[in-house]
């Protein structure tokens, strides 16, 4: 068994299953489908930010943002579980799944409330959230994100810097299969209003690229 703030290799992992997680049929804020298909002229993002109850609020407010889900993501193990996902030996990251639509809001909009909202220099932790589930992640799905992504880090090193911050730990890579996470998980924090949230933003503005 490894400590929850390493990655286990592949065949570490735990094996998973076939079976996927039921989804619900739309989203609990705005009524749209968790799911594929979506509007032909709608994009994907993924980001981890720590804790993914907090982090799915924080798009679904934003506007032209079609839909949100939360699951799990860049790691190992098939279909995992919550409980699974909490060992650390999965692999994967709470993630959300951001759906846009890029004439309202471009990508490297959404990158800067993924900077802002979150602490991206504390590798395998988020706030008091520890574990490889809650490590910093963008996770893209074209080259044009990658390139992007890349950049906004580059960008915003320097204002972390000077306010006294480590280097970023956010891993950016493409995007690996998407979990869906339990049903429970989905939309929490608009279920449940007071519930927790472990997100704390870094105090600095930043632009979009």
């Amino acid at each position: 068994m490894l400590d929850k703030i390493s990655l286990p290799s592949k065949e570490q992992a735990l094996p998973g299953r076939a079976q996927s997680m039921p989804v619900p049929e739309s989203h609990t804020v705005n009524g749209r489908g968790l799911q594929e298909p979506f509007p032909d002229n709608m994009q994907k993002a993924m980001f981890g930010m720590g804790c993914f109850w907090g982090a799915e609020r924080i798009f679904w407010q934003i506007e032209g943002v079609y839909t949100t889900a939360v699951g799990y993501s860049a790691g190992h193990t098939p279909n995992p579980s919550y409980q699974e996902v909490c060992t650390g030996m999965t692999g994967h990251n709470e993630v959300v799944l951001v759906v846009f639509d890029p004439t309202v809001i471009t990508y490297p909009q959404l990158l800067k409330y993924f900077w802002e909202n979150h602490n991206p220099t504390q590798g395998m932790r988020q706030g008091n959230d520890q574990g490889t589930q809650y490590r910093s992640g963008i996770y893209t799905y074209s080259q044009m994100q990658q390139d992007q992504a890349e950049q906004s880090k580059l960008q915003v090193q320097p204002l972390l810097s000077q306010a006294g911050y480590a280097d970023i730990s956010t891993e950016i890579i493409s995007a690996q299969p998407f979990y869906y996470a339990e049903e429970y998980h989905q939309q929490y924090l608009a279920k449940n209003p007071n519930g927790y949230c472990g997100l704390g933003g870094i105090g600095i503005a930043i632009e979009a690229v």
